[in-house]
């Protein structure tokens, strides 16, 4: 079996995303050619300010959309793709079964890295509805295994920041400055992810024989973090001690059974991570799995130390912004928490 070469043409679907982006980034800075599939006539103004950055950086736009089999063949024959990415939001996931058609038939593609980016979803098993999303992603999976594709399945656990209840990238938003929320009773633990980091080795799997057909895990020893943890990190930090609210797997599972859309799946997610446990309650052992820290061991990830340096700096910047107001405290009615974003 061929692999893709370091320098071969990579093809990112849905690089305006949260991980999207990092990845395109990574691939960019790895100064591969980088091929990016753009929706034709959108009007959504943020992706068309990343779509415009990524290109500024060298990124090609292609005009497309992935269920267009017709046209995918086309793209990916005449660009000589080696490599597919997608990144697509949890509501396209389906739309994958259409695009792993042409990348079995084009000829040039080598590998394919299909829309995982959280956990590893043969394994976890969340109560309804984010279930529905692990059997989407599965029913993926089995196309592309069947269809003798050569696969990598990124499975990056969680974003580092604090896992928010009511925000899908926390990875964004400063920790709390008034009280905490400790789901069960805080002990269960996590591995925690730079987005930057997800980008990085992302692109270090593409075109690595060791991880043809493998599921590659994401443990940074250095980010293993349960919430009390994460809580003791943060208070360092801003030199005082926050109130505690415990948010127990009653909460969780009953703003799973609401089924609103995201809330129910976020809470249903994040039963799963500091309930059950489902990032840590199995080892990694078997021939088609292997962890990314083994591979490139040399490699360094950002500290969950460091991310939370970065929320220092956009703390201070944001209180200069609004004359040192603190915002206001977060209603702890909604019991909901998130931290694998892309599960």
């Amino acid at each position: 079996m061929t692999v893709s070469t370091s320098n071969g043409c990579v093809l990112i679907v849905g690089a305006t995303g949260f991980i999207g982006r990092f990845v395109a980034e990574a691939s960019l800075d790895a100064g591969r050619p980088t091929y990016v599939l753009v929706r034709p006539s959108s009007e959504n103004h943020s992706k068309n300010k990343v779509h415009k950055a990524l290109q500024d950086r060298g990124a090609v736009l292609l005009n497309g959309v992935a269920n267009d089999k017709e046209l995918m063949v086309k793209l990916l024959k005449e660009h000589r793709i080696e490599t597919v990415i997608s990144a697509v939001g949890g509501d396209k996931i389906l739309d994958q079964l259409s695009l792993v058609e042409p990348i079995s038939s084009a000829g040039t593609v080598k590998r394919f890295l299909p829309s995982e980016f959280g956990h590893d979803v043969d394994r976890a098993d969340p109560v309804e509805p984010g279930i529905q999303m692990y059997k989407e992603k599965r029913q993926v999976r089995r196309l592309v295994e069947k269809l003798d594709i050569p696969f990598t399945y990124i499975c990056c656990n969680s974003i580092a920041s604090w896992p928010y209840y009511d925000n899908r990238h926390p990875s964004e938003v400063i920790p709390p400055l008034d009280q905490f929320q400790i789901y069960g009773d805080g002990s269960v633990k996590a591995y925690f992810v730079a987005g930057t980091d997800i980008g990085k080795f992302t692109m270090k799997t593409v075109d690595d024989i060791r991880t043809v057909n493998k599921s590659v895990h994401f443990r940074p020893a250095c980010n293993f973090y349960n919430m009390n943890e994460l809580a003791a990190l943060w208070e360092r930090k801003i030199r005082r001690t926050l109130p505690r609210v415990t948010v127990t797997e009653d909460d969780l599972l009953s703003v799973a059974a609401e089924k609103r859309i995201p809330q129910s799946i976020v809470a249903s997610f994040t039963h799963d991570i500091f309930i059950k446990g489902c990032q840590v309650n199995f080892s990694i052992e078997g021939p088609n799995e292997t962890e990314v820290s083994s591979l490139y061991p040399n490699e360094p990830f950002r500290t969950l130390d460091e991310c939370f340096n970065d929320f220092l700096v956009k703390m201070k910047g944001e209180n200069t912004k609004q004359s040192n107001e603190i915002p206001a405290p977060k209603p702890v009615v909604e019991a909901l928490a998130i931290t694998a974003t892309c599960a």
